[in-house]
């Protein structure tokens, strides 16, 4: 090796002390190495302890048995394990590098190293070059330093991951709880919950069963094809352990109340057998989920005697049905017009996920505070469920609805709201708009066919691009 390529391994070595992001540094070394040295092929691939299987470091930590060849597969595990009786691999031969002199030269095509961490061999890196390489012993031995360099990096890495995961499920756990402050409805708060743990357990999928009667019926997502997993279901009793498939890629996580069968949380690994601290997590994110999913019971039997809702003091569902059926019997008998605006923030699920869910709270108490600001006294405002809102406004023709509407969707644009996230503390004001949909009795329609035309309106101002009023005309 030149004095070139030694300068190379130096600038390499640079390369990976000065960055952080591992797959940043791979590149820069693979475009340093390819136009330095006849390279055909450099990769690195680590060992997962916990799932017992080596991942190419190069395609962010696949398992290799879903990139290579089996042979290919057999390969590279028969080197990670030839490595440790061995300090390298030279064109397939076992080499100690005891036996070798610095001034020695080496010949070789393919060139095994291996990644050192502070237990022991954490990884392999593996260099084939187009044509045979001839170079020194003491080169060998710098090339070695830099694989190990590559160890420390990986171990950062993943180190700053499980940091980060932690933290995450700290966030997650902290959410679900929070549910219960502003939902009580089981048809919005497990999409919310399931949605925490999918994006916390990425790599699995989620579903969540709700036990009605004898049966767990889904609830989230919308669909299950795995036989498997119904099987497990089957199996659960009274007791709180979950339930773990043979092939430990299923784990069946019970919801309980007072060893109560609320329901389930199902987490199938896509990839991995389903690890220890996978499982300890799930363990914990279930048994959250079991005291909000509890407590929205008991809140949603309380809330049917009362009439206001809890976060943002406008009426509730169930009241803002009462006040349409009283409003539509005396527009009918009095034969006066009466109108009714369904109103949706736009994009409140993103704002929820950038901001967390205290924000949205403040967000929902904001927007129903602007509501009734803009308002008459005798107009009836509710809080329908979630993020959308129900105003029925008597004495009222259509016309004079649009402008009401107007005048809204302008108040809640020009209105900011400030973030509760630590993270956006130099950008703490935030904005959001609203979609209007607005239609007025006709008859002989009911009290539900007028909500159903101002919803219909809504969802078409949705689908033209949000932010705007639409009357609902036949």
């Amino acid at each position: 090796m030149s004095f070139s390529e030694l300068d190379t391994i130096y600038k390499l070595s640079n390369i990976v002390v000065e960055n952080s992001d591992i797959q940043q540094v791979i590149n820069s070394v693979k475009v340093h190495l390819y136009s330095s040295l006849p390279l055909k092929d450099f990769h690195l691939f680590f060992y997962d302890a916990s799932s017992r299987k080596l991942k190419d470091v190069n395609n962010n930590f696949t398992v290799v048995e879903d990139l290579y060849s089996e042979l290919k597969t057999s390969s590279i595990y028969n080197s990670f394990i030839r490595l440790n009786n061995c300090d390298y691999i030279i064109n397939n031969c076992e080499t100690m590098v005891s036996s070798l002199k610095d001034s020695e030269e080496i010949i070789a095509e393919e060139l095994v190293i291996p990644l050192k961490g502070q237990d022991g061999i954490i990884g392999i890196a593996e260099l084939v070059f187009d044509s045979q390489m001839m170079f020194k012993v003491s080169i060998l031995k710098l090339l070695s330093i830099l694989s190990n360099q590559f160890a420390l990096l990986i171990q950062n890495k993943l180190m700053n991951d499980r940091l980060q995961i932690n933290s995450d499920f700290y966030d997650a756990l902290k959410n679900i709880a929070k549910i219960i402050e502003t939902q009580y409805e089981l048809n919005y708060i497990i999409p919310l919950i399931g949605e925490m743990i999918d994006k916390f357990v990425s790599n699995h999928l989620i579903y969540i069963f709700i036990k009605q009667r004898d049966s767990f019926n889904l609830f989230w997502p919308s669909a299950c094809n795995d036989s498997k997993i119904y099987e497990l279901i089957n199996k659960i009793g009274k007791s709180s352990n979950f339930l773990v498939s043979e092939n430990k890629k299923i784990g069946v996580f019970p919801l309980l109340n007072n060893k109560e069968v609320l329901g389930c949380i199902v987490a199938r690994s896509t990839i991995d057998k389903l690890s220890q601290k996978e499982i300890e997590y799930l363990v914990q994110l279930t048994k959250q989920s079991s005291i909000t999913i509890d407590r929205a019971n008991v809140y949603a039997e309380v809330l049917k005697h009362a009439t206001l809702d809890a976060l943002t003091g406008l009426n509730n569902r169930r009241q803002f049905e009462i006040r349409l059926k009283q409003e539509y019997a005396s527009a009918i008998r009095q034969k006066h017009s009466l109108c009714a605006m369904m109103i949706d923030i736009d994009f409140f699920k993103k704002i929820n996920d950038t901001y967390g869910h205290s924000t949205g709270d403040k967000v929902l108490k904001t927007v129903a505070k602007v509501i009734q600001n803009q308002l008459r006294e005798y107009d009836i405002p509710s809080r329908y469920g979630g993020e959308e809102f129900c105003i029925l406004l008597p004495q009222t023709r259509i016309e004079e609805a649009n402008i009401v509407a107007q005048r809204l969707r302008l108040a809640i644009e020009k209105t900011n709201i400030e973030s509760c996230s630590e993270k956006y503390s130099q950008n703490k004001n935030i904005s959001v708009t609203i979609s209007i949909g607005l239609a007025q009795l006709k008859e002989p329609e009911s009290g539900e066919d007028l909500y159903n035309r101002a919803d219909k309106a809504l969802y078409e101002a949705k689908t033209r691009g949000r932010n705007r009023v639409i009357v609902y005309y036949d």
